[in-house]
């Protein structure tokens, strides 16, 4: 009989960590699941501690690989699962133990393709952004799709949702790139009929300062706009009538990793090509943004400033920090 969820975790050198995530999931009061831990060619103990697992527990299964990526992991591990439904689970967070029961009983009881929850955050060991009054919200393909790119409910990490296999058709992680989620959600929400949001915290997403998106800034947090690159004419072609909330995201996004590498890139000459991948991605959009009355003034300033000369970005942030310095 084959289990009703996959649930596929990349584990890459989380020794620390794994023991936690697994015993999180392995205690789920949902027990009809396969556990398809992909160890992505880790350097420390973390393969052996998966292989432990296996030993004590039938619905685990590991798979070996050498090092490629977390897009490579989880591709492996959707080629190789069972269930009926997809989930997955970062090997440094953990889950609340009904987060899989909750899940899979709004998909059934709303035959919807992707249920949701909020994302909780674990910060110094205390859960923090957890809500007492419980809702949920029943969407279509195109509502959905609209709050994706709004980002009050839900964002793009898929580690907070469960998926119908079906909407992986035709459906792949980038590999060799960061922000997989990014390049990704849109296409299985894009295969979705119906997605339900409940806003009880079932995943626990916990903060490492040596991650690569929450430590300064790294050159491969540009793999983002790749991903932008592909999106937009997407949902220009697909989704003409959410298009502005795309947009408006987009530009959010953008403006945010310009801030972000002002006060982080000390390296005129990283920093200088940081900018101009962003401003040639933004050229093409500059006109459209501009009639966008939701985006505020003070981004679109921003904006301008990049499209005439990101260099007076520069100058603005060097003259602010003299000032601070004088006061």
């Amino acid at each position: 009989m084959n289990p009703v969820i996959s649930i596929i975790v990349p584990v890459y050198n989380v020794e620390p960590y794994i023991k936690d995530c697994i015993n999180s999931i392995l205690t789920q009061d949902f027990i009809n699941f396969e556990l398809l831990l992909v160890n992505d060619g880790s350097t420390d103990k973390s393969g052996a501690i998966c292989d432990e697992f296996a030993k004590r527990d039938t619905r685990v299964k590991v798979i070996h690989k050498h090092f490629e990526g977390v897009s490579s992991a989880r591709n492996i591990g959707i080629s190789l699962a069972q269930g009926d439904f997809i989930g997955f689970v970062d090997g440094d967070d953990h889950i609340d133990k009904n987060m899989y029961k909750e899940l899979h009983r709004i998909c059934i009881e709303t035959n919807s393709d992707i249920a949701i929850c909020k994302l909780a955050r674990e910060v110094d060991g205390k859960i923090i952004n957890v809500d007492t009054n419980i809702f949920m919200k029943e969407m279509n393909n195109i509502e959905a799709m609209k709050q994706l790119f709004i980002g009050k409910l839900y964002r793009f990490s898929l580690c907070n949702k469960l998926f119908r296999k079906h909407c992986f058709e035709n459906v792949s992680f980038p590999e060799g790139r960061i922000h997989e989620d990014l390049s990704t959600a849109y296409k299985l929400f894009s295969n979705a009929n119906k997605a339900t949001y409940t806003n009880y915290s079932g995943y626990i997403y916990v903060k490492r300062q040596n991650s690569i998106l929450t430590s300064a800034f790294n050159k491969r947090r540009m793999d983002a706009f790749i991903g932008w690159e592909e999106i937009l004419p997407f949902m220009n072609k697909y989704y003409p009538e959410i298009y502005e909330e795309v947009v408006r995201c987009f530009v959010f996004w953008s403006i945010d990793n310009v801030f972000y590498i002002l006060h982080q890139v000390n390296d005129s000459k990283d920093r200088n090509s940081y900018l101009r991948k962003i401003q040639e991605n933004m050229r093409s959009h500059y006109r459209y943004i501009l009639r966008i009355n939701s985006i505020p003034l003070l981004y679109k300033y921003y904006m301008t400033m990049l499209m005439i000369n990101f260099r007076l970005l520069i100058i603005s942030k060097e003259i602010k920090t003299i000032f601070l310095k004088k006061k």
